[in-house]
This record gives C-alpha cells, structure tokens and sequence, in this order.
C-alpha cells in the first residue's frame, strides 16, 4: 500500500481480498472499512498497490498519520522519523542534480593591522608603519635593523647616510627595511612580496604614508619565482648595490637560497646582500661568489651578516 501527500510517502505492498478499490481519495475522507469490502467474483488473492494521496490543503497531521499506519500493523516510527542532517543533503543534492557532496567553508576572520614599528633614521624618521596583528610577517628587529644600516653606511664611505643605489628587499612583508632604505638615502627600492593583502594593506599604505611610492616598485610574486624571471621583471640591468633577504625562518632553506641568489643576475661586482636568519643555522662563510663578513653582533635569536 502507498500512501502519499504532498510532503511524505509512504509505500508497502498488502494482498486484499477485493474487486473493486479507491483508487484514489483524499486522506480525510479516507475510511480502513473501504479495505475489507465484500468480493463479488472470486476468492483469488491477487496483489494490489493502492496509492492514496491529499493535497496540501487536507493534509494528515503526524498524529493521524501514526494512526493509521497502527492500524494496518505497521511501526510509525520506520515512516515518519526525521531524517538525519546528511541524509537531507543528499538529498537535496540528489534533487539539484549534483550528486556531490560541498563542503561550506566558514569565512576566515579579518586580517588587522597595528602600528608597532618605525623608521628609524634618515628622511621619514620615525614615521610609524602598519604591521599585521598576526605572526604571518615578522618585520626585522629596530635595534638589529639600526645596526645594520650603520655598518652598511660605514662601508660605503658615508656614515651619516647610503651612498646613493638600488636596493632590493626580499621577503618585504611591511617594506620597513627598504622604506629604510630610501629614507637613508637610497634612490630607488625594489619589493618582493607574494601575499597580495599585504601588499595593498600594509606595503603600499606604508611607503603611501612615507611618501616613497615613486622612488618604490612593487613586485607581487614569490622570491624563487622572481630570483628565477629576473630578467623578466628587470630587463637586461638588473643588478643591485644592496640586497636584504628576511626570510620567514621555518619555510626557508638557507643553502638553497643562498645559492640562488649568487646564481642570479641580481647581484652585482660590489653588492651588499644583508641575510637575517636563526642564530644556529649553518651558514657557509662563502658561496659561490659570495662571500660572507660578520655585521659584528647577536641580537636576540638572530644573527645579521653580510655578503
């Protein structure tokens, strides 16, 4: 026996001793006597599926369905469950035609900014930068940054500032070394950042804020795509008089880069490239043409050096 309305079916099959049947009737006016109707032609029994359906204005509520499914001898509770969340989006997925199962992925948190650091010397001094609140970019150091320039203007014969050059920051994050950089005296910065929110949320506002924007080319792509295509993004002179690699620690290898970056045309006869890197990690003190000069301090779980 089926039994239908607008939004549950019910089916199962009863041999009835009958000629004649409803066919078809609504749920309200629907009588269990009907069924046990006297034949007229035979005593044979023969197999029937009797659908009986409502429409949505008559139709039954639980507690009548239950009833009458009791009183042809059948469980109620095998009929009119609820069923189980996956169970309603398969089929929900079986109506829309998919088949396949998607997962809703829960919207990722806003990224923030703060302002925690500063340039420390030259034009822009202590101009505050954005930051990300997150530990995503980890932007070197002040005092290990303040150091490093100081040597890096000691070497080139000019102590009070950068002697005047290209300068390219990789791994850039906040662009506060390069922004560095042009405020001491640098004519033009190059930044390698891959993650795009930081660059339109964080680089590009701060050298904006700074007012180095023109002196500044942004290069959204990851350091081994761009130290592999540098050419591509430079043209044919493509070397630089300073290069300063902060890398995050725990997704760099040291050696493999390093050796990319001599390889590259990036470096020049009289490059500077200061690498920031974890106090124990093993660095070669030279590679390839590379060759390296102690900055002159530890500063916290770091070590700057020189190439």
């Amino acid at each position: 026996m089926a039994v239908q309305s607008s939004h549950t079916a019910f089916s199962f099959l009863s041999p009835l001793r009958s000629h004649s049947i409803v066919p078809e009737t609504s749920l309200l006016s629907f009588k269990p006597s009907l069924l046990g109707y006297p034949f007229t032609a035979t005593n044979r029994r023969r197999p029937f599926i009797i659908t009986v359906s409502s429409k949505s204005k008559n139709e039954l509520s639980v507690d009548q369905k239950r009833q009458l499914l009791e009183q042809y001898g059948l469980n109620p509770d095998e009929f009119l469950s609820e069923p189980s969340p996956k169970t309603k989006k398969r089929r929900e997925q079986s109506k829309s035609g998919t088949g396949k199962q998607v997962l809703v992925e829960e919207p990722k948190p806003p990224r923030e900014t703060h302002k925690l650091l500063q340039v420390v010397g030259g034009t822009a001094r202590r101009k505050k930068l954005l930051s990300p609140k997150s530990m995503d970019v980890r932007p070197m150091m002040e005092v290990v940054k303040a150091a490093a320039f100081g040597i890096l203007q000691a070497a080139g014969g000019c102590p009070a500032s950068l002697r005047p050059g290209r300068w390219l920051d990789l791994y850039s994050g906040t662009g506060s070394v390069g922004i560095e950089a042009i405020s001491r005296g640098c004519s033009e910065v190059h930044f390698v950042e891959m993650d795009p929110w930081v660059v339109s949320d964080v680089l590009r506002p701060n050298l904006e804020w700074t007012g180095f924007l023109d002196a500044s080319v942004i290069h959204t792509v990851r350091v081994e795509s761009f130290l592999e295509r540098a050419e591509h993004f430079l043209g044919e002179d493509g070397s630089f008089d300073y290069i300063s690699v902060t890398p995050p620690y725990a997704v760099v290898d040291y050696c493999i880069l390093m050796d990319q970056i001599s390889k590259s045309s990036i470096v020049g006869e009289n490059t500077f490239i200061l690498v920031e890197y974890p106090f124990r990690t093993d660095m070669l003190d030279s590679c390839s043409c590379l060759v390296k000069m102690c900055l002159g301090g530890v500063f916290s779980s770091t070590e700057t050096k020189m190439f």
